[in-house]
């Protein structure tokens, strides 16, 4: 008997899910059919048709359809949406500190970090396309209740991180952009709205939510253009800086940042979700290879995008403040009156075009936060609450910190600087609680079907994840060695680390052993069917 090789279908995804986790059964008996999912039906784009014909049968039961422009354009959003997290304010930050201390030097690495962020996208579009379920659902149905419930709440930590630090950018914009009359907690209270205008967006549907993202991408771009040709970089030496790799003890700490910036946890969990608002047949291997095909050309061309903004804003800082006194002081809330102090006014000051670029950053991020806190909330937790009051949760879980954070360091930039770094250790910390989970799934011929990742591709993504966790586990070293002190915290610090490292090897671990034992159930089936 031939083994069915499709990825699985809703029953056999709940039958696998009681194997691997006999003790859920009654929740789910009393949850019945209301598990939430990341998209109802109505809400999906249509890419296929019924009246599509014999075009439509061959792309459905073999191989992809032919390559179509109209139907990359319909593909087209969800990338757009996920490359949005690699142009958030911190993101932004990482850039302009980039430039202003190591110069042009660190390009190739922006580079290579984006290409390996693209990796990880990929491979996360592939989990959501291929078995119509994202990577919290997944998580929800692979491990044990505590892990589950340990996994969420990393997931939710580091969202929070990056939805403050998303937040405290928009309303240094505001503030920016008001020339100093709005305070920043005001700025905080405006962008909290946020969530409200993103629900109002989406009773518009899929495409207009998408639209309004693709508006603020190209105001982001525009906008580091437009500073781009106005400072004048050096053509020579952005080349050089992309196409020849240099790292020197001075810029490693900024080396370190630049990887650490591009792969945010909470938007692995996200753009398994959002590939799943077009409507594919997973029963069908060529719909699935077709949505496969579209989303790595979008997402490509997505971080293509963002890496030519990063780009902008990297050499704009490396031209004007390389080599000064001032380059290790540039931050967020600074880093537009030092450039206004440097080139002035113009047909539009420098100061009020870096304003435009930073608050369409901040909001453009967090309202795709509050997109992935819905997903990670519902795929986790299979609560079955309304869109609204998830946004609501999950907005408010960043929000009230973040106003905490607005008055206390409203008037200290440098006590905000050292909030973000302990920030972005959050996040670099929660990091192998999204990697580990998705290349375990992506690996598994039971979950994924004939759409696995090969032998060769494995070991690609294995080597890019511990090649970011090693580098986001050396910025974390470096912080706490410096930030730490005293023999209480250091022996908290050290508890902690064990727990953390421990978990690590339990989920790397179990996904070793756990797929060898589904092997084994799978061919079991086989065997029994057969007979």
């Amino acid at each position: 008997m031939t083994p069915n090789l499709l990825p699985r279908s809703r029953e056999e995804d709940e039958e696998h899910r009681l194997l691997a986790n006999p003790t859920s059964r009654g929740t789910e008996e009393d949850e019945g059919d209301d598990e939430e999912t990341a998209y109802e039906e109505s809400e999906k784009v249509v890419i296929v048709r019924v009246e599509e014909g014999v075009d439509g049968a061959a792309a459905g039961d073999a191989a992809a359809a032919p390559f179509s422009w109209k139907k990359l354009w319909l593909f087209t959003g969800p990338g757009f949406l996920m490359s949005i997290a690699f142009l958030d304010p911190g993101n932004l930050e990482g850039d302009l500190q980039s430039g202003a201390i190591a110069g042009y030097s660190l390009l190739w690495l922006l580079m290579w970090a984006t290409v390996m962020g693209l990796l990880i996208q990929l491979l996360s579009a592939r989990l959501g396309v291929a078995t119509g379920r994202h990577l919290a659902e997944h998580c929800r149905d692979e491990y044990p209740n505590w892990a589950r419930y340990l996994l969420w709440f990393m997931a939710e930590l580091a969202l929070i991180g990056s939805d403050i630090q998303e937040v405290i950018g928009s309303a240094i914009a505001i503030k920016i952009l008001s020339n100093g009359y709005l305070p920043l907690w005001s700025g905080v209270l405006i962008t909290a709205f946020d969530c409200f205008i993103f629900l109002f967006l989406e009773n518009y549907g899929v495409r207009k939510l998408e639209a309004v993202f693709a508006v603020l991408i190209a105001t982001m771009a525009v906008s580091f253009a437009w500073m781009f040709g106005d400072t004048k970089p050096s053509g020579k030496e952005l080349l050089i800086g992309v196409l020849i790799p240099k790292l020197s003890s001075k810029t490693i700490r900024q080396a370190v940042g630049v990887v650490g910036c591009i792969i945010m946890p909470h938007n692995v969990f996200l753009h398994s979700a959002l590939v799943q608002s077009r409507k594919v047949d997973i029963t069908k291997k060529g719909r699935v290879q077709e949505a496969i095909n579209y989303y790595s050309i979008e997402s490509t061309v997505a971080l293509f995008v963002s890496f030519m903004i990063n780009l902008f804003v990297t050499t704009v800082f490396a031209k004007a403040f390389y080599g000064t006194d001032i380059a290790k002081n540039i931050g967020l809330v600074n880093a537009g009156t030092y450039l206004q102090e440097k080139y002035g006014g113009g047909l539009l000051p420098i100061l009020y075009i870096w304003g435009i670029g930073l608050l369409a950053a901040g909001q453009s991020s967090t309202i795709t936060g509050t997109y992935a806190g819905q997903f990670i909330m519902g795929g986790f937790l299979n609560l079955g609450l309304k869109k609204w009051i998830r946004a609501l949760i999950t907005r408010s879980f960043a929000i009230i910190p973040t106003i905490i954070v607005a008055l206390v360091f409203d008037t200290s930039e440098d006590a905000l600087d050292v909030l973000n770094e302990w920030l972005n250790v959050l996040q670099s910390v929660q990091i192998p609680f999204a990697l580990i989970p998705l290349l375990t799934l992506v690996s598994k011929e039971q979950i994924m079907g004939v759409f696995k990742i090969g032998a060769a591709f494995k070991v690609v993504a294995w080597l890019v994840a511990i090649l970011v966790i090693v580098i986001n586990g050396y910025l974390m070293l470096d912080f706490f060695s410096a930030e730490v002190n005293g023999l209480l915290y250091g022996s908290l610090i050290c508890t902690v680390s064990v727990a953390y490292v421990a978990f690590i090897a339990y989920l790397v671990l179990r996904g070793t052993a756990f797929c060898k034992w589904l092997n084994a159930v799978h061919t079991k089936r086989l065997t029994i069917s057969g007979n």
